[in-house]
């Protein structure tokens, strides 16, 4: 035992800890994974032989990998060996103590015996406080292929399951997942992220490999999306936050990052333009939306796509401070900045505008406007972060009001249940991170609407996941958000592409009776230790046509049971 003692690493996973074995292994939360330990770079002493050059060549490419690394199959059969003897109550003369119930064992393995075994686990068996017998997992993997005559036929999966458990009676479970936002997305509008909508299917009674998911399948929508794709309907809005999020660092840091000017007149000219215009229609009262003032004023949030306007077009009542931040995010530098406000101070002191504001407003600018309608305002100092922090005030005013537009105007949520995302109870900073929440669920139910279709029976349930989820957490663009929506809803994608995993269980038994055969084909590794071993499949990936047919990794889960008493 010295040797396991020194090359051999243990974990234990549970609780938030992903198992990275469960998709093929539904037991106890908590679980053992064995794995040799990275420290080690002997040889295993174990092995009498040594390897050939292809598992050579395997165990290399393992060490240079980042991951996590495998034992060889033979060292795993002796570890699980060593469990089972551990935890049968009839081997008291190994003096082992207390038999102490232990959590499931998971092996990593390296797939170098001839079925290219890839996990190993043992699972203990209980009667109340009293261990029974031992559940053995094996999991071999092959691929990637395009040959689909290596695919299992499942007529003789099930007649294998029933004679390796002398079972009369079976049932089957399927699962199968498909990728919902490649699918759904143009070449040129999509780049690489971590953004990801699938869907997970599942039902009973399979009939044969591959089968499309049934009508009456359970159907879960899984969204993890990433903020800031340039192809997105709201990247402009996003860039719009970006600026955001730039002054609130300058804020914290003394530090602000300007951004480039996208625009050849300079944001001082603008904002004088702006201060001309409104200045030239005082004696008119030209409060009321002109529709050529209107145009010539607006937002660059309102350089959308086309396809979405009927879901987020622009707000049609921006009011003199969202004008202006408009205006002053082409600023480049903190000098231009003071001059900006400036400019905008001396006509309010001057009396030579008396712009509208929308009420409710708590900016220092909101409040300097306010005063100038009775005569007088008092002196602002446009030096040190006082500049920076106006234009953030304006900011967040003006991007609160577009987000609850949108939420609002879809009817995914209410005033009062928006609430908390647009409070200023709370400092600046705090402020900006809620902001920061409410576009990422923007971005959300745009991509559903834009690419997937989706109606307002999807939409404002999923708001009602997203909005929970963000009043009690951080930011997390990681997140998974799950929602329960009918097959109906993407039975055309499951129908025109095929899945990126699909899957079979055949089961029989009851309660700690059940045993399972699993197979699975997935286009990417089922094992996160596995390395590509195609050994015997074809890796053709041509088909009939112009068209590239999908490479699938094929594996195989089996447990047997053995009884202590």
């Amino acid at each position: 035992m010295s040797w396991f003692e020194t090359d051999v690493e243990i974990c234990l996973t549970g609780g938030s800890c992903k198992s990275p074995i469960e998709r093929f292994w539904n037991g106890n939360d908590m679980i053992y994974i064995l794995q040799k330990a990275r420290h080690n770079e002997e040889s295993d002493p174990v092995e009498e032989s040594k390897p050939d050059d292809t598992s050579y060549a395997l165990e290399l490419l393992s060490k240079e990998s980042s991951g996590p690394v495998a034992l060889s199959v033979r060292t795993a059969k002796q570890l699980i060996s060593f469990y089972t003897m551990v935890q049968n109550p009839n081997m008291s003369h190994l003096n082992t103590g207390e038999l102490v119930v232990l959590p499931p064992l998971g092996i990593r393995c390296d797939g170098s015996d001839p079925e290219h075994t890839y996990w190993l686990g043992a699972e203990p068996l209980t009667a109340g406080k009293k261990i029974t017998g031992i559940n053995l997992y094996m999991v071999t993997c092959d691929g990637p292929t395009a040959d689909k005559s290596c695919f299992a036929n499942l007529e003789e999966l099930i007649t294998a399951h029933k004679t390796m458990h002398h079972s009369s009676v079976v049932m089957t479970k399927g699962f199968a997942q498909y990728e919902l936002l490649r699918a759904a997305a143009l070449e040129d509008t999509i780049v690489e992220s971590t953004s990801n909508i699938n869907v997970d299917m599942t039902w009973n009674t399979v009939n044969k490999i591959l089968e499309t998911p049934v009508l009456t399948s359970a159907a879960t929508l899984n969204i993890t999306l990433e903020s800031g794709d340039p192809g997105s309907p709201v990247y402009q809005l996003y860039r719009e936050l970006q600026f955001l999020l730039a002054l609130s660092e300058g804020l914290k840091t003394g530090v602000t990052q300007w951004p480039e000017p996208l625009e050849s007149e300079s944001a001082v000219e603008q904002v004088q333009e702006l201060l001309t215009d409104l200045k030239n229609k005082l004696d008119r009262f030209c409060i009321s939306e002109n529709e050529n003032g209107t145009e010539k004023i607006k937002c660059d949030t309102a350089a959308v796509d086309s396809s979405i306007k009927s879901v987020f077009s622009e707000r049609g009542d921006l009011d003199f401070a969202e004008q202006l931040w408009c205006k002053t995010r082409n600023v480049s530098s903190y000098q231009e900045l003071v001059e900006c406000f400036t400019l905008v101070i001396k006509s309010l002191e001057r009396g030579e505008i008396q712009p509208w504001i929308h009420q409710g407003s708590s900016s220092l600018l909101g409040k300097l406007i306010q005063q100038s309608y009775h005569g007088k305002i008092e002196v602002v100092s446009l030096s040190g972060i006082t500049p920076i922090q106006m234009l953030l005030e304006i900011g967040l005013d003006k991007m609160k009001k577009d987000y609850v537009s949108f939420f609002i105007g879809q009817e995914l949520a209410t005033l009062t249940y928006l609430d908390y995302f647009i409070s200023t109870s709370v400092d600046l900073q705090e402020q900006v991170h809620r902001v920061q929440k409410l576009h990422h669920m923007l971005e959300i139910m745009v991509s559903c609407t834009v690419l997937l279709q989706f109606k307002h029976e999807n939409l404002f349930p999923l708001t009602q996941i997203c909005m929970k989820y963000y009043k009690e957490n951080p930011l997390n663009e990681k997140h998974v958000f799950q929602l329960p929506i009918r097959p109906a809803v993407v039975k055309k994608f499951c129908q025109n592409d095929d899945p990126e995993i699909w899957k079979v269980d055949i089961i029989s038994g009851h309660g700690q009776k059940e045993v399972r055969t699993t197979w699975q084909v997935s286009t990417n590794p089922p094992v996160e230790h596995m390395t590509s071993n195609n050994t015997g499949l074809s890796s053709d990936s041509t088909v009939s046509g112009s068209s590239e047919e999908r490479m699938y990794y094929i594996a195989m889960a089996k447990c047997s049971q053995v009884h202590f008493t």
